[in-house]
């Protein structure tokens, strides 16, 4: 039987407020036959009669099929209709509706204005504009268009409008600002109530490292206009003007670092009339990305005292959000919230890495019981430290986890609970830093959109969660604040460069975000649009670079980050030791050859013959350059860091003859450092997944593995639940690493997720948009299965691995429409198979579970055991005797490899007779 699931139009299930003149299409099918694809379609659009027909259609294609019908009109409701046939003759049809928008942000012209308060500049109450109406009936239609100048919630008749929070989001205000439509539904007849809170927000708010306040202007302001449809088809429009009274409410205070104050003992006094703002309607545009909501509450886990005295909850997860408060008081009673990631080495709550964030909410209760939140702020917190709390008081506190709520899409588990929790880690760090922009982290006076960390984790953010909506509004921001004079922002949306010099001068891999996330998310989702769209920026960025390139076509000038936070930086003074010891311009430049077949693939889909051949040309000359001036003839790298090496060989940047031994190279770099990554930024993404490419798959599942410092699991067992800024954040003894940039929250090292889903489960994208996959298991020492589940475009996508108890099992579901390519574990076939389910099974004598004793033992433990001596006597006949080894007793074999690669073969043996021996 055939079915039809997911109908979606730009991403969205049954929107309203859609500004898409030419919106496109998408639905998703599933069969009980294996070998189905569509065969043919059809999709109407009606309003009161049938307004687009595209006949039936002789078609695979399900994805992202564009409108061709006659203009959309503003603000009507649609329904659209779509039959499908697929290859056996059966048919499904489904329908599903959606609501145009505004169309445009004049159509607030005449019929609402902005308007603002009369406070002074430094008054830190937020304004409540409220708006008395009369209904004649109870409307059988009311929506509602609403923006701001700041943040704004917005109450109907004592009720909050919705469950969203921090419209209209953060944009790029001078040039782009969303508006909202609402569907209210709780309008009466006769007297009616509309009521608008403003905050500061990102509009007039303090920002940055050093937090300052008016980064696009110093005064909030409203635009709304609320029409209500009867039943006799009159409408009656409530527009914002000098009828609406303006009040101070009960927030005393709110800034986005540092919380909110909320007095509840004072009156709600009116201020007098609202006043007319100048401010223009041609930047606005409707709702992009998913709105903000509380998408989890975690009651208490643990209520305590700490050492010092403080009164900490402990809500067991780090996250972004705020904590819901319910409580009976007494009036004017003072309750202060103070909120954290960490307790320090001594069990005391830990504020030092907040920077100037204050992270503090404050209460003064008005003596009922009452359940409180903050409105215009959020926090980065696991505990809360509680203050004002009185003797024999009952308190309930709840943490509300916020973030763009994007629809989920892929899941992974394995046979290791430590990865399981590094897995949610990686989930929750993104989460926890897709609020609105997707920022860096979400605690300290910085939660900026920076662009390297999008840059590093995009291919992995794909997997868990459909983020097209969520990053297309943010790539429009980037394109709003690029100049072609400095190339790219290194935050979007932009605050932290100067106006009146243009700001600073683009990065290698932060400005590469401008072809690298719109390239990822045609590779994900197949659309070609969001590359039509940024094409030009891209375009920007990439010959930004080409201006900054020498005579011998290199970019070797101006500041870069490189490979930052490497745990290879020089710290003698000389150099930033934020800053990896990999050679800036070598990555740099890197860097700059990606981008430049990005720019060659991404014309050859647009059909841009003249750009393609252009940056495929300039592509080879700019990689013959480099390698002129950083390989030499043997295929030795100028900077032969683990960094450079990942570099080298995941982008193609040295001869095929030279890779194995760079591989090998890279290998016993890692070997000399005990299996350990020294990898910052830009390494780290790909080292991995350049080890597995390239004969060294065991070597990246020993990384992933590593619990000691510098590692993943390092992370997982001193109790993370998010990923961290640095591999050292927290040192072995449970205090904090003194550096000043120092985020439990941040998502970029979470890129191992990629390796993951791609080598360890082995699914590989063929086709944009999953249309044709591959998957081949990878497995690895110490995980005997992994499962993965990721909803592509098409469909659902399910694969399961085993190998235990001399058995392997393979399972894959292909959805309809779509081709696999199967590579069995063992076996030299590759099956290709159209949808369906699939059950492999069959014995093998490989054997996964860790083994006791392996290259991360001890010399000491190898050379006292009583099954290794002989072989050692026989083989290494002077090692016992030689006065050195007293030096490396303590390290690990592996790292012995790094000055005799030659013995590995032995070291292999005695650790196999070892395992066998039983001791």
């Amino acid at each position: 039987m055939l079915n039809l699931y997911d109908l979606t139009i730009e991403y969205k299930t049954e929107p309203i407020g859609l500004d898409e003149l030419q919106p496109r299409f998408s639905w998703k099918l599933k069969s009980d036959r294996n070998d189905t694809w569509q065969s043919a379609y059809r999709i109407t659009v009606s309003h009161s009669e049938v307004i687009w027909d595209t006949g039936r259609v002789e078609n695979s294609q399900s994805v992202l099929i564009e409108y061709m019908g006659e203009v959309l009109e503003a603000r009507t409701a649609y329904t659209w209709n779509v039959t499908v046939w697929d290859n056996h003759g059966e048919s499904a049809s489904a329908s599903a509706v959606f609501e145009t928008g505004l169309l445009s942000g004049t159509a607030f012209d005449g019929n609402a204005r902005w308007i603002t308060h009369g406070f002074e500049k430094d008054d830190t109450v937020s304004p409540v504009f409220i708006r008395h109406f009369t209904a004649p009936a109870v409307p059988v239609r009311a929506r509602l268009y609403a923006t701001a100048l700041g943040l704004y919630e917005v109450e109907v008749n004592g009720v909050k409008v919705d469950d969203t929070y921090f419209a209209p989001g953060w944009t790029s205000y001078h040039k782009r600002l969303q508006y909202q439509t609402y569907s209210v539904e709780n309008l009466r007849e006769g007297e009616n109530e509309l009521r608008f809170t403003l905050g500061k927000g990102w509009y007039a708010g303090a920002l940055g490292f050093t937090p300052t306040p008016n980064h696009y202007g110093d005064t909030t302001a409203l635009l709304s206009m609320l029409i209500l449809t009867y039943a006799d088809g009159t409408e009656q429009v409530i527009g914002t003007d000098e009828d609406w009274t303006v009040s101070s409410g009960v927030i005393r205070f709110s800034e986005l670092y540092d919380g909110e104050t909320q007095d509840w003992t004072l009156p709600e006094t009116s201020i007098g009339k609202a006043t007319v703002f100048e401010h223009g309607l041609e930047s606005l545009t409707a709702q992009e990305n998913e709105p903000v909501r509380c998408l989890i509450k975690l009651p208490v886990s643990r209520e305590f005292t700490a050492p010092n005295g403080d009164h900490l909850f402990d809500f067991s997860q780090n996250l972004t959000g705020w904590t819901e408060v319910k409580i009976t008081g007494r009036p004017g009673q003072k309750l202060v919230l103070r909120h954290a990631e960490s307790l320090d080495e001594n069990g005391n709550f830990y504020t030092g890495n907040l920077s100037f964030a204050k992270a503090t909410d404050t209460y003064f209760l008005n003596g009922e019981e009452q359940i409180l939140r903050p409105h215009f702020t959020f926090h980065g917190f696991r505990y809360v430290c509680l203050e004002g709390l009185e003797e024999g008081q009952q308190i309930s506190l709840t943490a509300c986890h916020l973030a763009s709520d994007l629809k989920s899409a892929g899941s992974f588990t394995c046979s290791d609970e430590r990865v399981n929790r590094l897995q949610q880690n990686i989930v929750w760090g993104q989460r926890d830093n897709y609020l609105d922009v997707p920022t860096d982290c979400p605690q300290r006076s910085e939660r900026l959109g920076w662009t390297g960390d999008a840059t590093a984790y995009t291919p992995t953010a794909v997997f868990h969660q459909n983020i097209m909506p969520f990053m297309r509004k943010w790539l429009r921001d980037l394109a709003a604040d690029q100049n072609p004079e400095t190339g790219m922002a290194q935050v979007v949306p932009d605050v932290l460069s100067d106006g009146a010099t243009g700001g600073q001068n683009g990065s290698a891999y932060w400005g590469d975000a401008a072809t690298v996330v719109p390239w990822t998310l045609y590779e994900t989702y197949g659309d070609k649009r969001v590359l039509a769209e940024q094409y030009d920026s891209m375009k920007i960025w990439t010959e930004y670079v080409r201006r900054q390139c020498g005579e011998n076509g290199l970019w070797q000038t101006g500041f870069q980050y490189g490979d930052w936070l490497g745990l290879d930086a020089e710290v003698n003074g000389l150099g930033d030791e934020r800053k990896g010891a990999t050679d800036d311009y070598f990555v740099a430049n890197a860097c700059y050859l990606w981008t430049l077949q990005i720019m060659a693939d991404s014309a050859a889909v647009l059909g841009f013959k003249e750009d393609e051949i252009l940056y495929r040309e300039l592509r080879e000359k700019v990689l013959a350059a480099f390698r002129r001036e950083y390989v030499t003839l043997t295929g030795r790298l100028v900077s032969e860091t683990q960094t450079a090496m990942t570099l080298a060989l995941y982008f193609d940047l040295v001869e095929e003859q030279f890779k194995e031994d760079i591989a090998a190279r890279l290998e016993q770099n890692i070997a000399a450092h005990k299996t350990h990554l020294t990898t910052g930024f830009i390494g780290t993404p790909y080292l991995c997944l350049a080890l597995s490419d390239n004969g060294k798959h065991a070597v990246a599942g020993k990384l992933l593995l590593q619990e000691e410092n510098p590692g993943w699991l390092y992370e997982v067992k001193m109790g993370a639940t998010t990923i961290w800024e640095r591999w050292n954040s927290i040192l072995p003894d449970g205090s904090f690493n003194p550096a000043n940039m120092n985020s439990l929250n941040h998502y970029a090292y979470g890129a191992i997720g990629s390796w993951l889903y791609t080598r360890l489960s082995g699914l590989r994208r063929l086709e944009p948009g999953y249309r044709k996959f591959a998957v081949a298991p990878g497995f690895i020492k110490g995980i005997t299965r992994a499962e993965l589940s990721y909803e592509s475009v098409y469909g659902t996508i399910e694969t399961a691995w085993k190998c235990e108890n001399g058995k392997i099992t393979v399972d894959l579901t292909v959805p309809v429409g779509t081709t696999a390519l199967l590579t069995l574990p063992e076996k030299d076939e590759t099956l290709e198979l159209s949808s369906g389910s699939y059950h492999y099974e069959y014995e093998t004598a490989t054997r996964l579970e860790q083994d006791r004793y392996t290259m991360e033992t001890l010399l000491r433990v190898m050379l006292q055991h009583p099954a290794a001596q002989p072989i050692i006597r026989q083989y290494m006949p002077d090692m016992l005797d030689n006065p050195m080894i007293q030096y490396v007793m303590e390290e690990p074999i592996s790292s012995l490899l790094a000055y005799a690669a030659e013995a590995k073969p032995l070291y292999e043996m005695i650790l196999k007779v070892m395992n066998e021996s039983g001791i």
